[in-house]
């Protein structure tokens, strides 16, 4: 009898232990994407960084007044939209945000508000993350930089934008060549440079002649490129301030974009709230498990 009961005992012990390990084996897999929550955000001077900022009022003031970026401290800084891109994709535990149309299949893009990051839905309103496009120029251009400008606003230039998976401007007139030689230079955002190389590209087999040079940094070294004459043409992928403005230089939508907030592809999360965006990016909110309740 003694001997049956032990049987019995350790057959409910294994039992026991069997439903434990199945139930940790459901957590776990409930868990694969949760732990701590590794922001990733981009470097001061970026365009996308300082549209996200404004758009997810992560913007205060400090005690003298002054504008204060309130991207936690812990956030990993990247360099690039390609650089976030690589950094989340190899991370579980990461989330960042990136350009829409430099997206691709190493990454999971969530939905914000319930609302998919697309170009159907920022035309729509739906998806209310988004920003535009901008060149930045003086006033006085040289006439291979307004020929290559000319063909960026074209129907011709506008379509390598909507190829390239942006919004193009509408009721444009197609491409008419005024100059057949020189140089452009252009410099600035990494957001904006994927499309911009598509254009030099494009306009290259239109117009051999003009040679242009692209060289990638941020948005506020683009402006201060051209505001310093360095560059012809600068990309940035924000407004101008009104301190870039009084030295001189405008700026020209050529696009609009989506920023997209990504993870790593095993991360089970699929939507989450503009608040909670506000709180992960701020610090308030540090690990996945915070957003299920």
């Amino acid at each position: 009898m003694k001997k049956w009961k032990m049987l019995a005992g350790l057959a409910l012990l294994g039992l026991g232990a069997g439903a434990v390990l199945s139930a940790c084996e459901k957590s776990a897999k409930t868990d694969s994407g949760m732990g701590q929550i590794n922001v990733v955000s981009r470097e001061e001077g970026s365009g996308t960084r300082g549209a996200f900022v404004e758009l997810f009022g992560l913007k205060g003031e400090n005690s003298k007044g002054d504008a204060v970026d309130m991207t936690t401290s812990n956030a990993i800084v990247t360099n690039s939209t390609s650089v976030t891109l690589t950094t989340v994709s190899g991370d579980k535990s990461a989330i960042g945000y990136a350009s829409l149309g430099a997206l691709n299949d190493n990454v999971k893009v969530l939905n914000i508000d319930g609302q998919k990051a697309s170009v159907e839905t920022i035309k729509d309103g739906s998806y209310k993350i988004s920003r535009p496009f901008n060149i930045v120029t003086k006033s006085e251009i040289s006439k291979p930089a307004k020929d290559f400008i000319a063909y960026i606003l074209s129907s011709d230039g506008q379509k390598i934008v909507k190829d390239s998976g942006y919004i193009p401007l509408e009721q444009q007139e197609s491409y008419q060549t005024s100059v057949s030689t020189g140089k452009v230079v252009v410099s600035g955002s990494s957001s904006v440079t994927p499309v911009m190389e598509k254009l030099k590209e494009a306009y290259g087999k239109v117009n051999p002649g003009v040679k242009v040079d692209i060289q990638q940094s941020d948005s506020s070294t683009g402006i201060t490129d051209t505001i310093d004459g360095t560059s012809d043409i600068g990309m940035a992928s924000r407004e101008l301030e009104k301190s870039e403005k009084s030295k001189g230089v405008s700026s020209t939508v050529i696009a609009m974009d989506g920023i997209a907030l990504v993870v790593n592809k095993a991360n089970e999360v699929e939507n989450l709230t503009s608040q909670q965006v506000k709180d992960i990016f701020s610090g308030k909110i540090t690990a996945w498990k915070d957003l299920t309740d």
